[in-house]
């Protein structure tokens, strides 16, 4: 039986006032071709629904998306710091906690990458160019599967494992990224700025996130391929790599 995969939606309101729940119909079908089914969960709903919906579930990814509320994490809100949902905030770092907690599978991507550090105890960096002053363009939006800079892997870690490799090009979609790692996380990708690509709890079936967006690449890209097959035979119950 295929795994069941909960993918977080997010929030959208009309000009007229119509409010929305929405995903992303690219991670959708990078899971559902690595072999998993597709679960969408609304972050409109109370906790009481979302905990039945969560013990139903084999993994959780959480996708991309706008910058969380810096109080989650003790900050102030730096003005550049937008797009703040905080309905999927709660959504996300409860099922991020739960998941752990549980050894469920989790895997973060962009925003989620951010998310998985913050729900644990990490922080964030809210803007990149601002508080980095980095030469490098994190924010490159057009065309989404263009790759504007390289990645440097940790070679123990699991994601060279999966990609096998430790240096890739990425793209590169956010203006914000990981500051301090969460308590037992392990930093395993930096940009060539410092710039925190990925993470992982190497102790856990699958927790691990990427700061780029492999739904975008893994049509053309075999190791991005592996990346949401590995995610998807853990959340089956079988190895990640």
């Amino acid at each position: 039986m295929k795994p069941l995969i909960g993918v977080t939606t997010s929030s959208y309101t009309t000009d007229s006032g119509w409010e929305y729940n929405r995903a992303y119909v690219a991670i959708i079908q990078a899971v559902e071709e690595a072999g998993g089914l597709p679960v969408l969960i609304p972050i409109s709903i109370k906790d009481e629904a979302l905990r039945e919906i969560y013990e139903r579930l084999d993994a959780i990814l959480l996708p991309g998306g706008g910058d969380m509320r810096p109080d989650i994490y003790g900050a102030d809100m730096n003005p550049l710091t937008d797009n703040i949902d905080d309905a999927r905030d709660h959504v996300e770092v409860e099922l991020t906690r739960w998941a752990v907690s549980d050894d469920l599978p989790v895997f973060g991507i962009c925003r989620g990458h951010q998310v998985v550090n913050v729900a644990l105890g990490g922080t964030l960096i809210q803007d990149v160019p601002s508080e980095i002053g980095t030469g490098i363009s994190h924010n490159v939006t057009v065309p989404r599967n263009s790759r504007p800079h390289d990645v440097e892997i940790d070679p123990g870690s699991r994601l060279a494992s999966i990609l096998g490799t430790t240096h890739i090009a990425v793209n590169s979609l956010h203006h914000q990224s990981v500051g301090l790692a969460a308590p037992d996380m392990c930093v395993t990708a930096y940009s060539a700025d410092g710039v925190v690509e990925a993470i992982e709890m190497p102790h856990k079936k699958f927790v691990l996130s990427v700061q780029w967006h492999p739904e975008d690449l893994y049509r053309d890209d075999p190791a991005m391929k592996r990346l949401f097959k590995a995610f998807v035979e853990a959340a089956a119950g079988g190895t990640s790599a």
